[in-house]
């Protein structure tokens, strides 16, 4: 919505579309509408006179009157049998569609209250439940009878019976004769599979397309385009609304900007404390950024306010998870699922936290149910792969993997793991194709390069694997697996070590010995180092020669160039404490010649700020040997 709108003409749309939706009991549409309109409490509507607002209440005939408010008021109170019978004969499109609307709740609650296990998501006996029902609505959508709201209760059960492409065509045809019935659009969103679907549906233009269009592209993780709409809604006077900063806080939060989603959510906290919508994925981000104090305000609050909603027991089986308390996790996530078995973070959730449990069928199970809700549900598809990976059923593991890349095609985590899995396949150039694009789209866990240099390790391209692991190493710090950083480290002093380049097999050698699993390792390198760096001078020097050395360095002037020490320029301080060098260079020089060290000794009480080579003769009095053991 680049353009400005009439604020007026929406909030009278909105008017209407609350009236209508009050009247057919669609109270979640009309709560949504009742929102949306507080949030324009700016712009003034004069209802006195006016023609639409008097319109709305019609489509009642006087003679079906008191039928229709005692089947509203049985409806209202769930008793959906009665409301049902009571409005059988009625034929004007309010009461009419009471009947049909009360029949759909009648069945559907029955069904749910005879499943044999409420975990579970049945969609066996639909087609038996809703037969006679599917049957007159089929019929009258054939004679051009059902007006939009008819239309949105067929395209409903259509849904529920899989008929995906009819569900979409009839979902259409219900927004464009009523375009603020939110419920349509609300159910036509999980069955748009991407961005060419969206822009060739056939949509009404109306200012309710844009709140739409942004709420597909946040679904189908197309966050950039969705926040662009939402913010452009912001500037155009919706800044009130508070569907939009909520919907806007989902999309940071997908592309992982949880800090700003946070504050997003906190500040809607502040507007509306009262208000359970949307704060299961709100405890999400408290549990991602680990605030245990934050999730147990949170949760203390929501149990406050309402013990026995869906999102109140997702938030408080989050505070349960973030305490590692799994079993009582899960027991809430069943909970919510009793009050709602569609409730799609619980079912995705309570997977997680049996894979926590390693509980491996559990959770399958529970991933599965998850996708029943939602086929876009990445993390459940994500969830599969890493249940079957631990079963070692790696083409199950890969083909939920593919699918959870597909859903997310940017996301690093979803890339890394098929490279592994297929590294597991011996398929060799797609793991590295997976890894490099990791890599290239932002390694979010940071361990895309080190499985590429490892896999070229394996392989034997030596060549490839060291600028990956050099790479790697680049920013220690922004690495969490230090196994992985040791190992690198490691692997890069053994290559520098072969090829005889000892500043930097040294400098890796030493940045091992922080990490106990490979200390005895990096000592025995930095031995070997040593060795090395022992054996150049005496095999190169000849007995003359190290002795007038010695006589030079004694007296102050520099080395000769051929036994010139290593130095720390490139690599630090580290190079500078290679003691056993060292050692071994002073022994060489002590047992040259008898009279160098008393010329050293003559030379040290006449000049006490002697360069450091000069201190260094007082060395051989003790053995570097008994200071300085690698195999400690």
């Amino acid at each position: 919505m680049d353009t400005p709108v009439d604020l007026k003409a929406v909030k009278q749309d909105i008017f209407v579309g609350i009236v209508q939706c009050e009247m057919r009991c669609l109270m979640q549409c009309t709560k949504w509408l009742a929102e949306l309109n507080h949030g324009l409490s700016d712009t003034p509507l004069e209802l006195r006179g006016n023609t639409a607002f008097e319109d709305a209440h019609s489509g009642i005939d006087e003679s079906e009157y008191d039928n229709y408010l005692l089947a509203k008021s049985y409806f209202n109170v769930r008793e959906y049998d009665r409301s049902a019978y009571f409005t059988r004969n009625c034929t004007s499109p309010v009461p009419k569609f009471l009947h049909l609307y009360a029949t759909y709740m009648s069945k559907e609650k029955k069904r749910l209250d005879n499943m044999t296990d409420s975990s579970v998501v049945s969609s066996v006996s639909h087609a038996k439940d809703f037969a006679e029902l599917l049957s007159i609505l089929r019929t009258e959508h054939s004679q051009q009878l059902l007006d939009g709201y008819c239309l949105y209760l067929y395209g409903v059960i259509l849904k529920k019976l899989d008929l995906t492409d009819i569900a979409v065509r009839v979902f259409v045809e219900a927004i464009n004769a009523k375009p603020t019935l939110w419920s349509a659009w609300l159910e036509l969103a999980p069955l748009v599979s991407d961005k060419r679907m969206l822009e060739s549906l056939e949509l009404p233009n109306h200012w309710m397309k844009s709140i739409f269009e942004g709420y597909a592209y946040i679904e189908l993780f197309q966050n950039d385009e969705g926040i662009k709409i939402f913010e452009n809604l912001q500037k155009n006077g919706f800044g009130k609304c508070i569907f939009i900063p909520t919907l806007l806080a989902i999309a940071y939060s997908n592309k992982r900007d949880v800090d700003r989603s946070i504050d997003i959510f906190q500040h809607l906290q502040s507007i509306d404390p009262y208000r359970l919508d949307n704060l299961d994925s709100y405890s999400n981000l408290l549990f991602v950024k680990d605030m245990k104090t934050e999730m147990s305000h949170l949760a203390h609050k929501v149990v406050e306010i309402n013990k026995y909603s869906p999102e109140t027991c997702c938030v408080v089986g989050n505070y349960y998870s973030i305490r590692s308390d799994h079993y009582k996790a899960v027991m809430y996530f069943q909970r919510a699922l009793k009050l709602n078995p569609r409730y799609l973070s619980a079912w995705t959730l309570m997977g997680h936290e049996f894979m926590e449990m390693k509980n491996t069928n559990a959770a399958i199970q529970s991933y599965r149910q998850a996708v029943e809700v939602n086929k876009r549900d990445f993390r459940a598809w994500y969830g599969l792969g890493q249940a079957y990976e631990i079963l070692k059923m790696t083409f199950y593991s890969l083909y939920y993997y593919k699918a959870a890349q597909q859903l997310r095609p940017y996301d690093s985590r979803m890339l890394v793991a098929l490279g592994e899995t297929y590294e597991k396949l011996n398929k060799v150039a797609d793991a590295l194709k997976c890894y490099q694009k990791a890599y290239n789209v932002g390694d979010i866990e940071g361990v895309a390069l080190y499985s590429m240099a490892k896999l070229y390790e394996k392989q034997g391209e030596t060549d490839k694997a060291i600028p990956a692991f050099l790479k790697f190493c680049s920013d220690e710090k922004l690495i969490a697996d230090k196994a992985s950083l040791c190992h690198a480290y490691m692997t890069l002093g053994n290559y520098y070590e072969k090829i005889e380049d000892l500043d930097k097999a040294s400098y890796f050698a030493y940045k091992c010995l922080d990490y106990e699993e490979l200390k005895r390792e990096a000592e025995s390198l930095l031995k070997s180092i040593a060795n090395k760096r022992a054996s150049k001078p005496t095999t190169s020097v000849a007995p003359s020669a190290a002795a007038a050395t010695a006589t030079t360095s004694a007296s102050g002037e520099a080395p000769a160039q051929g036994e010139k020490p290593p130095t720390a320029e490139t690599y630090g301080e580290d190079m500078e404490m290679d003691e056993t060098y060292l050692s071994k260079r002073i022994g060489m020089e002590v047992t040259g010649e008898e009279e160098v060290e008393e010329d050293v000794e003559e030379d040290e009480e006449e000049r006490v700020d002697s360069s450091e080579l000069a201190e260094s003769a007082t060395v051989p009095e003790f053995h570097m040997e008994d200071t300085y053991d690698v195999n400690e």
